[in-house]
């Protein structure tokens, strides 16, 4: 069994990769970051399709954060003014405005500083959590 959270990002993603490389460097979360493409998805309990569509965070009991939860619980495990950061994400009403601002980052990826035309989203719709 795992002892660490796991963030799980899209690692074809320019900005993706990016923003993750700061997070490591600056943040510094206490978990494994990993690239689904290089994950045992089955293992995670997630699938492709999430994968592609957000960044996700699971816990060693198995419980998927998606969006800006997985980015909220990454801030909450990195300490220090991050965890700060990472509380405020999760009440309300700044919980609602991080996802509106996350869908829209995610939906545009493509047109953010080191996005590229493979950094768009699949069209396949949101899938289900």
């Amino acid at each position: 069994m795992r002892t660490r959270p796991v963030l799980v990002f899209d690692g074809d993603c320019g900005f993706c990769t990016t923003s993750v490389r700061f997070v490591e460097r600056h943040v510094r979360p206490r978990c494994a970051i990993v690239a689904w493409q290089f994950a045992d998805l089955r293992t995670l309990g997630i699938t492709q399709e999430r994968a592609e569509h957000e960044v996700l965070w699971v816990t060693p009991t198995g419980t998927v954060y998606g969006g800006a939860l997985a980015v909220a619980k990454a801030l909450l495990s990195a300490g220090r003014a991050w965890s700060l950061c990472g509380a405020l994400l999760m009440l309300p009403p700044l919980r609602w405005v991080a996802r509106g601002v996350y869908r829209w980052v995610a939906d545009n990826r493509h047109r953010m500083p080191g996005g590229t035309a493979e950094c768009a989203l699949p069209s396949r719709g949101t899938p289900n959590p």
